[in-house]
């Protein structure tokens, strides 16, 4: 039995957080004993999806980057205590953490990295890449977020490789949520073409170009709908937004929520307007959905997404592009489902949790015989 912990800054319902219980659910678990630990005590709601999964979660309470650092030495008893053997860290601030547990108990540590250098506070940049040589074995969601660590330092590639997130096809299916009764379930009109959404609302996901987006659509077509998952810090920016607009009435905010399935089978087409990602975990769900996605190619967007072929992509800086693709979808039934069934057999067929789950575990095979 392999003991891995799993340490991350916070385990709210953000893409890398919601991996932790996608894999669980695929791993080994008679060859791999997980265990979890965060430390924003506000940040939780992922704790309990993996405690319902019957693994074990931990807090280790701190809100700064010093606090979080300072939790090294209780860390390293911790790890100690229950005989872990693997440490895999994710995002930089528990990566430099999970560090240097590792420098002082010698116990390996893996890192997947979840966005590009360039994205982070300097300091934060630092931090991680002045540590990251310490890593057994460094792991990046996308092609993208690989080359970015590429250019700013030199691990050679028996160290550090792309492992591009996956999603679980057989628990993201549509046939499970039939659309007229979930519709009716989450009182959203039947007859009504609806165009959505999941996300934490944050600067990146530059959602007043989504709401700008939304109002022309409407303001041509009266017969559509639009759905906001989530929440986060842009909230109270992108309500008034709709208030200004003139379109409480047609745009829905069910906020965060722990079961997004029937959210996203209730949709017609999934719209993001993203500056930057990694690979994103609700795209992935969505197209798992067979939902057609139109996206800016922000990050790894577009190593998931080939235009015209399994969704629709512009340039990041050319969001303004994306109302032509709309257009087409929602006007076009038959353009959605070829889209959407395409977009479903690409993620089975190159973006399954469990073909990820199965790379992990050959990488955790790897460290332990270093």
């Amino acid at each position: 039995m392999i003991r891995v912990l799993h340490l991350i800054k916070s385990l709210g319902r953000g893409g890398a957080e919601m991996l932790l219980p996608e894999t669980l659910r695929v791993h080994d678990r008679e060859r791999y004993d997980f265990r979890y630990a965060y430390f924003l005590p506000h940040k939780g709601q992922v704790a309990e999806d993996l405690r319902a999964l019957g693994a074990e979660v931990d807090l280790f309470a701190a809100t700064t980057t010093p606090g979080i650092l300072a939790q090294s030495l209780a860390l390293q008893r911790y790890v100690r205590r229950h005989r872990i053997d693997i440490i895999h860290c994710h995002l930089p601030i528990a990566g430099v953490t999970g560090r240097i547990v590792s420098k002082l108990t010698g116990i390996p540590v893996v890192y997947t990295e979840h966005n590009k250098q360039e994205r982070y506070h300097t300091l934060t940049r630092r931090l991680n890449l002045a540590t990251m040589p310490w890593n057994q074995r460094v792991i990046a969601c996308s092609n993208d977020v690989l080359a970015s660590i590429n250019q700013h330092v030199s691990l050679g590639r028996e160290r550090v490789q792309s492992l591009q997130n996956g999603v679980n096809t057989a628990r993201f299916a549509l046939h499970d949520f039939p659309r007229t009764r979930v519709r009716a379930q989450l009182e959203l009109p039947a007859e009504k073409i609806i165009v959505g959404t999941v996300c934490v609302f944050r600067t990146q996901k530059r959602l007043h170009h989504w709401l700008t987006l939304a109002e022309r659509l409407y303001r041509s077509n009266p017969n559509l709908r639009f759905v906001l998952v989530g929440d986060g810090p842009q909230e109270e920016q992108i309500r008034a937004q709709v208030r200004q607009a003139g379109m409480e009435q047609v745009i829905s905010f069910p906020g965060r929520i722990s079961e997004v399935r029937p959210w996203l089978a209730a949709m017609d087409v999934y719209l993001m307007t993203s500056e930057f990602e990694g690979l994103p975990i609700a795209m992935l769900e969505a197209m798992s959905m067979e939902l057609p996605v139109v996206a800016t190619r922000a990050g790894g967007i577009g190593e998931a997404i080939t235009d015209g072929e399994n969704g629709f992509l512009a340039e990041v800086e050319d969001w303004q592009a994306l109302q032509a693709p709309l257009e087409r979808l929602i006007d076009d039934e038959a353009l959605r489902r070829q889209i959407g069934q395409a977009a479903r057999t690409q993620v089975q067929r190159n973006f399954s949790v469990q073909r990820m789950a199965r790379e992990l575990e050959g990488i955790y095979d790897q460290v332990i015989l270093l």
